[in-house]
């Protein structure tokens, strides 16, 4: 480090811990960023949606009063992709399929059968792609 006459040089810009917290990128506004504003020029279109996992050189993080009162210039339309804020939590769809996998994989295999022997006669299972099924309607 050089020295002054004055003792060792020190920095002009003071060493501060930056915020983990994403700030709304609005001019003097420092509330926490709930959505990610990007424009698609040519659509001549304004997304607004969830918070960006991480920040973009082209996108804009608004609070939550800013992305409310977002506006867009005339002719533009501006698109707002629906953001849920609150915990997410399993539906009752999601909770049956789960249980009807814990059944499926509980159930024993005959011998002399696979798993591709019981795609085969199975007549509700229409694809399989990986550890999923897609399976028909029973009406249909």
């Amino acid at each position: 480090m050089a020295e002054s006459r004055r003792g060792p040089l020190k920095s002009a810009v003071p060493s501060n811990i930056v915020s983990p917290v994403r700030r709304c990128s609005r001019t003097a506004c420092g509330r926490p960023a709930v959505a990610t504003l990007t424009y698609v020029y040519a659509d001549s279109t304004a997304v607004l949606g969830p918070l960006a996992t991480y920040a973009e050189p082209h996108c804009y993080d608004l609070c939550s009063e800013h992305s409310e009162r977002l506006t867009a210039p005339r002719g533009w339309e501006v698109v707002r992709l629906v953001t849920d804020t609150g915990p997410v939590r399993p539906s009752g769809d999601d909770l049956e399929a789960l249980a009807n996998a814990v059944r499926e994989a509980a159930r024993p295999h005959e011998r002399g059968r696979g798993p591709a022997a019981a795609r085969d006669i199975d007549p509700v299972e229409v694809a399989r792609r990986g550890h999923l099924r897609v399976l028909r309607s029973p009406e249909s």
